[in-house]
């Protein structure tokens, strides 16, 4: 017999601290942990505080100082379990504070030299982007950066990056889901094809566990960056660095400490003296999102992403053309041009929506018109898009006339 599907909607809003009084549509941003996982945090951080040597020096983390430990290193133990949900082993997963840090434990490791390529798209984090070309410029090495064709298709995206792909090549970044235009790339094929030419690929994967399955050893990649704070429901700042086996030896955190030349797990874990809370709660969410249902979140948050799509964009006038295997928990859709076109335009519409109608939205300016993004959560439903899009509708007089 199988399990009722659950209520989701505007009802789960209880579950997690968030203002009910908002529509919030951006969870894609910087996440929001439900409060069961936040006082999960807080008994840690209690449990730090009643001994924090204890804790700190001699339970959470092996440092490499050879002396026997009664008790599995709290980290290590943490790192097993996000490991199994992300479809690796724990050896090969350290925690960082988030995406954009371990992107930059992995670039800043690399040893380039004067003409080597690497290649980004034009879809890339912008921090993602701006570690990739301080890395590049120091070695005297070269970003290419790669166009990706509108209206997007799988076989457009990788085409448009494996054609930019020459024997200069040392590295491939890549989103498996990209920010602002919250695409759910390919990432698999465009990772095989990068490995027939001998590139290694860079995964910022900061938007993927929980909002898809993953199988981290099977996808062909070198090194992959993600967050568990945004769709794993982990608390705040939580993330991590996956590298295949073979890529560990010459890899570093960005900040070097207690850890160096002990390994690759020694070195990450022990940075110096910071809060774990988050990265020791992350089990606590990923229970919490397995006794909800995982299966029954990913159906609804997709549905009502590709749902709230189509309903935005007829509203508006506009064009969602993205097809439904690009997209996971969020969506990107134009806004009517008659609203601006640049960042300062954005910045006011996004302050005008949160500020005049309660609504916090991702909004941006790309190639010319402003896009925003929606994000799909459990407390989300149908009405939230519809009032969206009412908000916006007025904005601009938009009608849907013939």
């Amino acid at each position: 017999m199988s399990r009722p599907r659950p209520a989701f909607g505007r009802r789960l809003l209880e579950l997690w601290a968030l203002d009910p009084s908002l529509v919030h549509l951006n969870h894609g941003t910087v996440g929001a942990p439900p409060k069961r996982v936040l006082q999960a945090q807080q008994a840690i951080r209690d449990e730090i505080e009643r001994d924090p040597a204890r804790f700190l020096l001699r339970e959470l983390a092996d440092i490499g100082d050879g002396l026997p430990r009664a008790s599995r290193p709290r980290l290590r133990a943490a790192a097993e379990r996000v490991a199994e949900f992300v479809g690796a082993q724990g050896a090969d997963l350290v925690f960082t504070d988030n995406a954009t840090t371990a992107a930059n434990a992995v670039l800043r490791s690399l040893k380039l030299e004067r003409g080597d390529e690497i290649v980004i798209t034009d879809l890339a984090y912008g921090a993602i982007g701006n570690a990739t070309r301080f890395v590049a410029e120091a070695a005297g090495a070269v970003v290419r950066m790669v166009t990706v064709p509108y209206p997007f298709t799988p076989e457009s995206v990788v085409e448009s990056i494996v054609s930019a792909l020459t024997p200069r090549t040392r590295l491939l970044v890549v989103d498996h889901i990209t920010s602002e235009s919250a695409l759910l790339l390919p990432l698999r094929e465009i990772a095989a094809r990068a490995r027939e030419r001998r590139v290694a690929v860079l995964v910022d994967g900061a938007h993927a566990p929980g909002a898809i399955a993953l199988d981290l050893e099977a996808l062909g990649v070198d090194w992959y960056c993600a967050n568990l704070h945004k769709w794993a429901w982990a608390p705040r700042s939580c993330g991590f660095l996956w590298a295949r086996k073979e890529r560990q030896k010459d890899l570093h955190p960005p900040v070097i400490s207690w850890g160096l030349g002990k390994g690759y797990t020694h070195e990450f874990d022990w940075v110096g003296t910071r809060d774990p809370s988050p990265w020791l709660a992350a089990p606590a969410a990923l229970d919490l999102l397995r006794e909800i249902g995982w299966d029954e979140v990913r159906r609804y948050t997709h549905a009502l992403a590709w749902e709230g799509a189509r309903l935005l964009a007829s509203a508006w006038g506009t064009s969602f053309e993205t097809p439904e295997s690009m997209i996971a928990t969020m969506a990107t859709i134009p806004l009517p041009e008659r609203l601006g076109s640049t960042p300062l335009d954005a910045l006011r519409l996004r302050g005008a929506l949160a500020d005049d109608d309660q609504i916090e939205v991702q909004l941006h300016a790309w190639r010319g018109r402003l896009w925003t993004r929606v994000s799909a959560q459990i407390y989300n439903e149908r009405a939230d898009m519809e009032r969206l899009a009412e908000a916006v509708a007025a904005r601009a007089a938009v009608t849907n006339e013939a």
